[in-house]
Formats: structure tokens, C-alpha cells, sequence
């Protein structure tokens, strides 16, 4: 009697289902293999022979297919889902992820299954940048936690520190920083405040270094108080070191007996004997004896010529001379609480001039300044004797000038080049 088949399981391949569920006696099924796969020989047919089949076709991994893709470092294949397998022609798509870029021309990020084997893969270069550690800075942070290639920062040095230069941007560039600005210790700075025998600091956390014009204020033991002209228990930091502080003496039946010593610091400032821009109204202390106080009470700091404000502190100004002149006295002026301002400094020309015109050998260039203590190279008019180019080298020392007679540049960088310049008569 003749026996139905049951559908067969054939790995790898599929093959049109019956809708009754089974096959009759001599039925024939096509077997097509999945991607990736071939048939093992040519015949492509099952046959429903007393219940079961026979000639049941194989399908077998295609010599052409590859397995799985390649891991490239710092990629994801786009819409790509767990495959064992992948038939040939296949094509992988990869994409960086973010901070990297493809290198390469076209920068191609795809891949081909092509005779079993993959085509190269992309290489994803880190282009972005991780936020930079700049020590004893700060700069506005990038709320994706990277910056792109090009992205610029500014930074901000903190309190007590200073810019080494007059950069303030680092920029990305290739997955690293480049220009980082470097912040270091201000030279108005001030370390550790000085230590009070019998005082305490108010509301004073440790801390390495303090702001120019930072303000501490002292507050003596129980038992003791703060001697002298206003009990004055606040020290300041003014160019780089502090003011003296109070001498907290001991209370004995309503008079104070000094407590055996005052501070103790690796450098107090006090101010400086004689010399203030203006005269003291009517006090017969020496400036050893003055207070600082707050700018205001001395009003409008001092027009110096040829003299710039560059920084305002509560105490204190501090100036700077414009270029081509050097600074004869104090870089910083102090208001004192007698309404006085402490010396002044004074801004002297430092440098040459050179007047081209005066000189027959020099190309007219008009009128060049030359600092104090440099060199400048001037160039000289063209003569038919010469096969090179001619220059002057003039030098500043102490507001004179000194011009060189014309020669090469090789003649002058070994200093054979004796003599000098004559004006025009």
C-alpha cells in the first residue's frame, strides 16, 4: 500500500510547502538552497517513495561566499543583524563612530564579498578630541563630551595663575590639541599667609596660593587683642607678598602685654620708607607707619606719560609703559589711608631713529625706531659692483645708533664687516 510523506527538514534550503500538510506516493519536490549555499551535486529533487523521501539534495557552504564580516576598530555596520554567512557580491556598509573619520581617497567605508573573502575595510582615524586636562584652567566644556576636528577653546587661567603667553586658544587638530596655553604662577601672587601667634584666620580654608589684592582678616584668642593704630587685623596680598599682619597682645586688668612675637612668613610686605607722589596732610608718621587702604579714598590714579593702566586692584594700580620706553621706578602705586598714592614711576624713552633720508647708502624707508639693546637690519641701496644684496645693521645702545657699513649677510653673520654709515652731507 502506498505511504504519504511528511514535509522533509533540509538544512540550508526551502522548497514549495504542501497545503494538505503532506505528500502524496511519487510526488516531487524542487529544492533551492539558501544564500550562501549550493548544491552539493546537480540534482535538485526529492522524491515521496513509500513514506519517505529519497534522493534528498544537499545544500553545502558556496565556495564563494564569506563569512563573518571583519571588526574594524572604532565602526558599526549600518543595518546589519547576525549573519553566520553571507552570499557572494554582498555588500557591508560600515560607518565611524563619532570623534573618527575614514581616511583614505573617497574615504569608501564599504566592503564586498567577492570569491570568499572580504574586501579591506575602512580605517577610522580618531579626528575628534577628548576634553583637554589644562592644569589651573578653565574652558566652556563640550556637552557631547568630544570637540570636532577645528574646534577651538578658550581658556581661562584661575585665580592666582597667569597665561606663560599671550595664546588663549588650544585647537583640535587630528585627535589631539595643539597651542594648549599653559597657566602658571602669577607673579602677583601669594602663598601661604603668614602665621599670628594668639589669631586665627576668619572663614579661612587651606588654599596654595591667593589672588593679587586677596584679603584676609585675623581675629585674636580669647584673652588677647589686636595692638596698634586701628587694630587693623587684615592682611593683603600685593605683589606677590603680604602686608604685615596684627600683633595680638595678651589682656592683663584692662592693659595688653604683647603676646612674644608677631608673624612669621616667607616674605611680608610693608610699604616703602619716604619717596609718596604726595605730600602727607599733617601727619608726622613716616610711610613705615601708613595703612593701605581702598583706591577711592585717593581718587583718580596718576596720568603718567607715555604710561598705561593695565590692572586695578582695591589697593593698587599697576602700570606699564608704552613700547619703545622702559620703566624707572615702581610697576605698582598704593593708596595709602591718608589719601595719598605711594612713588610714582616715570616712562624714558628706550630706543633709535633711524632717518633713511640721511643716510645716501640706506634705501629710503622714512624714519625706523629701533629698542633699546636690538638690532635691526636695513637694506641697502643696489650697486653695480655687487653681485648681492647689501645690508646695514644698526644697533641702539643707550639711545645712539650704530649703522654697520653695507655688506652681505654672510659677511655680517661672521662680523667681518668693519666700519660705519656717514649721513648725507
Amino acid at each position: 500500500m502506498e505511504e504519504n510523506c511528511i514535509p522533509p527538514k533540509i538544512p540550508n534550503a526551502k522548497y514549495t510547502e504542501s497545503l494538505t500538510g503532506w505528500y502524496a506516493d511519487g510526488h516531487k519536490i524542487r529544492i533551492t538552497c539558501d544564500e550562501a549555499y549550493e548544491l552539493k551535486n546537480r540534482d535538485a529533487t526529492a522524491l515521496c517513495r513509500n513514506g519517505s523521501w529519497s534522493s534528498v539534495p544537499v545544500c553545502e557552504r558556496s565556495v564563494d561566499a564569506c563569512g563573518a564580516p571583519p571588526k574594524v576598530p572604532h565602526t558599526v555596520i549600518v543595518d546589519h543583524r547576525h549573519q553566520e554567512l553571507f552570499a557572494a557580491d554582498t555588500a557591508l556598509q560600515y560607518e565611524c563612530e563619532d570623534g573618527y573619520t575614514a581616511e583614505g581617497a573617497g574615504n569608501d567605508k564599504t566592503i564586498v564579498c567577492i570569491k570568499g573573502a572580504w574586501t579591506k575595510g575602512p580605517t577610522c582615524n580618531q579626528t575628534a578630541c577628548t576634553p583637554p586636562t589644562i592644569p589651573n584652567a578653565k574652558y566652556t566644556e563640550n556637552p557631547y563630551g568630544w570637540y570636532e576636528e577645528g574646534d577651538k577653546i578658550k581658556v581661562t587661567c584661575d585665580e592666582a595663575y597667569e597665561l606663560k603667553t599671550r595664546d588663549t586658544t588650544a585647537l583640535c587638530k587630528n585627535g589631539t590639541w595643539i597651542s594648549v596655553p599653559v597657566c602658571e604662577r602669577s607673579v602677583d601672587a601669594c602663598g601661604a599667609p603668614p602665621k599670628v601667634r594668639h589669631a586665627v584666620i576668619v572663614d579661612h580654608r587651606h588654599q596654595e596660593l591667593f589672588a593679587a589684592d586677596t584679603e584676609l582678616q585675623y581675629e585674636c584668642e580669647d584673652g588677647y587683642t589686636a595692638e596698634g593704630a586701628g587694630n587693623d587685623k587684615t592682611i593683603v596680598c600685593i605683589e606677590g607678598a603680604w602686608t604685615k599682619g596684627p600683633t595680638c597682645s595678651r589682656v592683663t586688668d584692662g592693659s595688653s602685654v604683647t603676646g612674644g612675637g608677631d608673624t612669621t612668613s616667607a616674605g611680608s610686605w610693608t610699604p616703602p620708607a619716604g619717596g609718596g607722589s604726595s605730600s602727607s596732610s599733617g601727619s608726622n608718621t613716616g610711610d613705615t607707619e601708613r595703612h593701605l587702604t581702598t583706591i577711592d579714598k585717593c581718587g583718580k590714579p596718576h596720568k603718567i606719560p607715555k604710561a598705561v593702566i593695565v590692572r586695578t586692584f582695591r589697593r593698587s594700580v599697576k602700570y606699564r609703559c608704552q613700547d619703545y620706553h622702559k620703566r624707572l621706578g615702581p610697576e605698582y602705586v598704593r593708596c595709602y589711608s591718608d589719601g595719598t598714592w605711594s612713588e610714582l614711576p616715570t616712562c624714558q624713552a628706550s630706543y633709535c631713529v633711524v632717518n633713511t633720508f640721511e643716510y645716501p647708502d640706506l634705501k629710503p624707508a622714512g624714519e625706523i625706531h629701533v629698542l633699546d639693546g636690538d638690532t635691526e637690519r636695513l637694506e641697502c641701496v643696489d650697486k653695480m659692483e655687487w653681485w648681492f644684496n647689501n645690508y646695514s645693521d644698526g644697533q641702539c645702545n643707550n639711545g645712539i645708533i650704530h649703522l654697520s657699513r653695507c655688506c652681505t649677510k654672510a659677511q655680517l653673520a661672521i662680523k667681518t664687516c668693519g666700519g660705519s654709515l656717514t649721513k648725507r652731507n
